[in-house]
């Protein structure tokens, strides 16, 4: 009871003064950015070496894609999830939780990899999967605290963090796998220990570390403005913005099929022009270092020019990297590079506004829900994007899919327009 008490009297103190919200906030980006550099490195694991493993179990490449479809349906879940107990008991909770699961999911792979297990491989290929939910999961924490003109550039604060440990992941592929053989494991496991131990130890961070909880606090001084005659009409404006929360929502849907289409498949399509495990990891490297890295200029640029603006710059980016992808000769490494990076780019850009757009559409009392629900159908399109993408491979080529992602890009235009004619 005096523990209650006592909490009660800290988060009180946080709502009646802006310079500890401020304080807070800071430290709240910095927790979460810590633990973004542990949920990178996991994430990488997955899209580095999942379709290769799939591929060497099952002896045929048409179903490359699956891991990808399983680990964003997986993902789609434990969005839900995450979403949920965050609305309820914070964000400490819901995102210590989702690292928990996608450390788990991780160690189920290694199994199935020893074992030869498909079924295996594949139930924790989906548990795996909350950890990248987590991952994105995560970005929505630094917001809470965060006032209308530093919500981008919260975003991508802790996406500039997810950098460190996802690009040293798949340029740790040939190490961890080498480390997997040496103690009799195979080489492909590798990546999935390091998935592990890194999911595993952000669940352990945010847990000890993510306190005061920003959500209850927020949720907090909202209901202090909803008290203050003088804020009553603001109070009414922030009910939800359902129109706003669809474009955020299609503009990361678009950009996350189209990316995780031809990402999936560019391990697959190197390895049969001759590239080694370590030049695919190298490229995957490129590719992730672009979706992060770039995300603090993201960040402000989203928040001066608009959200509107960059979601266009989004489409013509991925349209480019369509281009790119689908014209260069297998064999060249610097185009592949250039293509993957470009990708990166277009989703960075994608995601952010996106993201931006539906924290500025969504009350605090339903925002953690809301969240979670749209993260499911950028899973969900994900596992679409990662399981159809083997299939045209297959049936088509590498080049053929390339070029149906970066055309698919384009449909973000039309998306953006119809937001600032309604605005208008």
């Amino acid at each position: 009871m005096m523990t209650n008490t006592s909490t009660a009297k800290e988060i009180h103190s946080y709502v009646l003064s802006e310079e500890k919200q401020q304080a807070l906030y800071k430290r709240i980006l910095f927790i979460v950015s810590i633990s973004q550099i542990l949920g990178g490195a996991g994430l990488a694991a997955g899209v580095t070496v999942g379709a290769l493993i799939a591929q060497q179990m099952l002896g045929t490449e048409a179903y490359a894609g699956v891991p990808s479809a399983l680990l964003t349906f997986g993902s789609a879940g434990a969005a839900l999830l995450v979403g949920r107990l965050s609305q309820r008991y914070g964000r400490r909770i819901g995102l210590s939780t989702g690292f928990f699961f996608g450390g788990i999911g991780a160690v189920g792979v290694i199994l199935a990899a020893i074992l030869n297990s498909i079924v295996l491989l594949f139930a924790s290929l989906l548990i795996y999967g909350a950890g990248t939910a987590t991952n994105l999961q995560a970005r929505y924490a630094g917001t809470d605290l965060a006032n209308s003109k530093q919500r981008a550039t919260a975003i991508s604060t802790t996406m500039v963090f997810t950098t460190f440990g996802a690009v040293a992941g798949p340029n740790l592929v040939g190490v961890t796998g080498e480390f997997a053989q040496s103690i009799g494991f195979p080489s492909l496991t590798g990546p999935f220990m390091l998935g592990a131990a890194a999911y595993l130890l952000a669940g352990i961070f945010l847990f000890i570390f993510l306190r005061p909880e920003p959500l209850v606090i927020a949720r907090e001084i909202e209901m202090m403005k909803q008290h203050d005659k003088k804020e009553a009409t603001a109070s009414a404006a922030m009910k939800e913005d359902k129109r706003g929360i669809v474009i955020g929502a299609t503009i990361m849907v678009i950009t996350q099929i189209v990316m995780v289409a031809i990402m999936t498949m560019t391990p697959v399509h190197m390895t049969h022009h001759g590239h080694a495990l370590g030049a695919v990891g190298l490229v995957i490297g490129f590719h992730i270092g672009a979706m992060y890295l770039p995300s603090l200029f993201t960040g402000i640029l989203v928040d001066k020019l608009g959200r509107v603006p960059m979601a266009i710059a989004s489409g013509a980016t991925l349209l480019l990297a369509g281009l790119i992808a689908a014209l260069a000769p297998g064999e060249s490494m610097f185009l592949l590079v250039l293509a993957l990076v470009l990708l990166g780019l277009g989703w960075n850009f994608g995601l952010i506004s996106g993201t931006a757009l539906i924290v500025d559409s969504t009350s605090i009392s339903t925002r953690a829900k809301v969240q979670g629900t749209v993260d499911v159908s950028i899973a969900l399109s994900g596992a679409a994007g990662g399981a159809l993408s083997g299939v045209i491979v297959a049936g088509s080529s590498f080049p053929t899919l390339s070029l149906v992602g970066g055309m698919l890009s384009l449909l973000l235009i039309p998306v953006v327009v119809w937001q600032r004619r309604s605005k208008q």
